[in-house]
């Protein structure tokens, strides 16, 4: 039987003899991490109609608080929304109080000297409770819900340290139209991308000629657009069907689901792809987050191997260029210890890969990230340690230190 180890740890241990020899450029960019949305967030900064259904923390049988929704089957536990650091087997799904959580996870003072821990500079900040509200069924509820979450990180996370803390901002995407003015609203506000859910409120789906005139906004504002995962109907552990019921999306155990997630992004970057987004807006950029990278070799094949040989019953027409050369140029990808990413380096392009340290999430590599990329990036040019760990989500977001 295999014994229960931190993963971490161990290929840290692993890799420790490459890793004595290696270096790693100053100022790394995490490009994906996260707030632990904290008690007042939605219940003080959301729309007064729906102050009464404001999403808020409860505390359950076991004596741990979670998030509850209302609308939403199953809560938020903050027991895994906050368990950076943790051995695996201290991770508990409740039992932990949000007092107990890394004060990072809100504080954003607080923020930096966990950053100064993990030997980082600054982090693109997605939220947590907010993934779980991209597929609330209710469009309405959840634009009032992900305005207080903006309002609150603007006003409140991000202003306490501007130049390390940079912000996402969430839209429900009810209209093309309003959309459009929540991406300007967000410009103004100096956040530096959209998180988008997985499934927009619209009838039409985001391969959709009426979303043009968004991807055209996102390009004249520099605004990339992020697709984080577990922000889609298909995966799993957030899927809900219209009247908020949870519905399944997975075959076979729930372990199976960890799948699910790749697969939702990949099925989202393909709708890019096969719907000509992409061939329409050349220069728009589609973010995947956390969904790892060392995929992508083999999904590229795939998806040329569609076009070359299958085209032409299918009746799909010729693109510009092939859909390997649309993902080499418009999908950047987000990553926090997938080994295989830096393995597969020259069968990807090295300016779309962006690592990443998902604090205070349970996946997260702190406070061990720099001896975990010692170990990861050894076999690394400098150029492309720069380009992973540091410049291509300061070129990407406009970090211009």
């Amino acid at each position: 039987m295999n014994s229960v180890t931190n993963p971490i740890l161990d290929t840290i241990d692993a890799t420790s003899g490459v890793a004595a020899n290696n270096s790693l450029p100053k100022g790394l960019i995490s490009a994906d991490s996260h707030v632990t949305e904290p008690p007042h967030c939605y219940i003080d900064y959301i729309d007064p109609a729906y102050r009464d259904r404001a999403p808020r923390i409860a505390t359950g049988d076991d004596g741990g608080d979670a998030f509850v929704i209302d609308g939403m089957p199953g809560t938020v536990p903050m027991g895994i929304v906050a368990a950076a650091g943790k051995d695996p087997r201290d991770i508990r799904k409740g039992e932990t109080r949000f007092a107990d959580l890394h004060r990072g996870g809100w504080d954003g003072a607080a923020r930096v000297a966990d950053q100064e821990r993990d030997g980082i500079a600054g982090e693109i900040i997605y939220p947590s409770v907010g993934m779980v509200l991209c597929n609330h069924p209710d469009a309405d509820f959840k634009h009032a819900c992900m305005w207080a979450y903006n309002r609150w990180l603007s006003e409140e996370f991000i202003a306490a340290a501007p130049d390390r803390l940079f912000g996402v901002g969430q839209t429900a995407v009810r209209s093309v139209p309003e959309t459009i003015e929540e991406f300007r609203r967000f410009k103004e506000w100096g956040f530096r991308g959209v998180m988008m859910p997985g499934n927009p409120a619209t009838e039409e789906d985001y391969d959709s000629p009426v979303f043009d005139p968004l991807w055209e906004a996102a390009v004249d504002l520099g605004l990339p657009v992020s697709f984080h995962i577990l922000t889609s109907r298909s995966d799993g552990a957030n899927s809900v069907g219209s009247a908020g019921q949870r519905i399944s999306a997975h075959r076979g155990p729930p372990q199976n689901a960890a799948q699910a997630l790749l697969k939702s992004i990949q099925d989202i970057v393909g709708t890019f792809v096969w719907g000509r987004v992409f061939e329409r807006h050349p220069q728009l950029r589609l973010v995947c987050v956390e969904a790892d990278a060392g995929w992508l070799p083999h999904f590229a094949y795939r998806m040329d191997h569609g076009y070359k040989r299958h085209r032409f019953w299918m009746k799909m027409g010729d693109m510009e260029r092939l859909p390997s050369e649309y993902l080499a140029e418009n999908v950047y990808l987000t990553f926090q210890d997938d080994w295989t990413a830096f393995r597969v380096i020259d069968m990807v392009n090295p300016r779309r890969l962006m690592w990443a340290n998902d604090f205070p999430h349970s996946d997260s590599t702190w406070p061990w990230s720099r001896e975990l990329l010692l170990g990861q990036t050894a076999h690394l040019s400098e150029q492309q340690k720069r380009w992973i760990l540091r410049d291509n989500a300061a070129g990407l977001y406009g970090i211009g230190w």
